[in-house]
């Protein structure tokens, strides 16, 4: 799982909330991220700190912001045109190249042209195709994703021909920080980060902290990350380098770091891999509604008995995680636990289950076997439930124990070998993460 979020850069549709943020006009917030291009980081924010020492920062006067993203309109000369039609859902490549001025058996040619290449039934919403006339040559190009594009051109005597081209990735560095007051989610928007960028921070630390009961009011939060622009100027992506965490007291922090093996993970200053053994918590966003009990009514019996697990009241169709590796045991409808799966972790002694589904994960049934962090299925009530939950038990030994309480041992840590260069890692980002921050809001 760990590997996945931290690699999983490119992604291919632009955030709501940052195209929210572009649109808007002017949005001064309480904090603000800082936003430098990569060679201008360092020296930006010298001299950023020595103009603003001894002044406080007016979060609401404007800051000018560069905006180096902007997308140039393509310059017509004579003899050339251009025309752009992005596709919405249950558009084909044929309705959107007919749009752009192309007949049917032209639009046939095309395809022709491009199998191998590139398939044009492979297309979907949200991307574009643009066509340009340059004098007696046509030129038709479509973004596969935001490192590739597919070039449809005419060439004089050999009709339509195809190939893949590479696309330039912009990227610039962004800190921010923020205070908690009612959620995570409502102290990131403030700060200026995206819903995609805050889904990493609770994968980094989900493993120390429990998103679901362990924030509190004045917890707060510092991440220096990466973000990724297409040739377009769309946001594709983000990438966390580091971050600090602060709950109830208790601060914990994460650099992310490229083993010599080419597996890049997250790992605590002193080499400690962030990741452990388990997962707190097998659903990112919901709120313990009954916890581990020898005694307790129960809601639709209405008589006392054991409650051998924790209930997680969450919207009904939010994904489940298993918190662990292992194998499905089970897969099924179990009684009043309704649609069931109980995993046998790689640690043989340990097995978790998970009751009241809605349905199943992709491809889970017994036998098969799960990563941690894979979705297994999805938030219901089926069985004897009151209102959608997930009933989530830990057995040792087949015996129910408190899922709170149990201790989740870390991951390898840094190879010894490579400490002395994670420590000059993790020195020069912890450095970049403490910065003084600057209020910028956007123009």
């Amino acid at each position: 799982m760990q590997q996945d979020f931290a690699n999983s850069v490119v992604q291919e549709s632009e955030s709501p909330l940052m195209a929210k943020r572009r649109s808007s006009p002017r949005q001064p917030l309480s904090v603000k991220p800082v936003m430098l291009g990569v060679a201008g980081f360092v020296a930006g924010a010298f001299m950023l700190t020595l103009l603003l020492v001894g002044h406080s920062v007016d979060a609401s006067v404007p800051v000018i912001q560069e905006e180096w993203l902007a997308v140039s309109p393509l310059k017509q000369v004579e003899g050339q045109s251009s025309k752009k039609v992005i596709l919405q859902p249950g558009d084909a490549a044929v309705s959107a190249l007919g749009k752009l001025g192309f007949p049917f058996a032209e639009v046939i040619r095309m395809t022709k042209a491009s199998k191998g290449i590139y398939s044009l039934k492979k297309v979907h919403a949200g991307q574009a195709f643009s066509r340009m006339d340059e004098g007696s040559r046509t030129h038709v190009y479509y973004g596969v994703d935001s490192k590739r594009r597919l070039h449809l051109f005419t060439s004089e005597g050999e009709g339509w021909q195809a190939e893949l081209q590479q696309r330039a990735v912009n990227r610039r560095q962004v800190r921010a920080s923020g205070v908690i007051q009612d959620s995570l989610f409502a102290a990131a928007v403030e700060a200026g980060i995206d819903e995609r960028t805050t889904m990493n921070l609770i994968d980094i630390f989900g493993w120390d902290v429990d998103f679901a009961r362990d924030l509190r009011a004045g917890d707060s939060f510092s991440v220096l990350y990466e973000e990724y622009f297409d040739d377009q100027g769309y946001m594709r992506g983000s990438v966390i380098l580091a971050a600090e965490f602060s709950n109830q007291g208790e601060s914990y922090k994460a650099i992310r770091y490229e083993l010599e093996s080419g597996n890049t993970e997250y790992f605590t200053p002193d080499g400690s891999s962030m990741r452990k053994t388990y997962l707190k918590s097998p659903v990112k966003f919901s709120r313990i509604s009954s916890r581990f009990s020898r005694s307790r009514k129960h809601p639709v019996l209405g008589y006392n008995r054991a409650h051998r697990g924790v209930d997680y009241a969450s919207a009904r169709g939010t994904p489940i995680r298993a918190i662990g590796d292992g194998r499905v045991a089970y897969a099924g409808r179990k009684g009043g636990y309704g649609r069931f799966v109980e995993i046998r972790h790689t640690n043989s002694a340990h097995s978790t289950a998970y009751a009241h589904m809605l349905s199943y994960g992709r491809g889970i049934k017994r036998g098969t076997r799960v990563k941690q962090g894979q979705i297994i299925g999805y938030v219901g009530m089926s069985g004897v439930a009151t209102g959608p939950h997930l009933h989530f038990e830990f057995r040792v030994r087949g015996r129910a124990v408190n899922p709170l309480a149990v201790k989740h041992a870390p991951a390898k840590p840094v190879p010894e070998k490579e400490l002395v260069q994670f420590r000059q890692v993790a020195g020069n980002l912890l450095g970049q993460l403490s910065w003084p921050q600057v209020a910028l809001a956007w123009e």
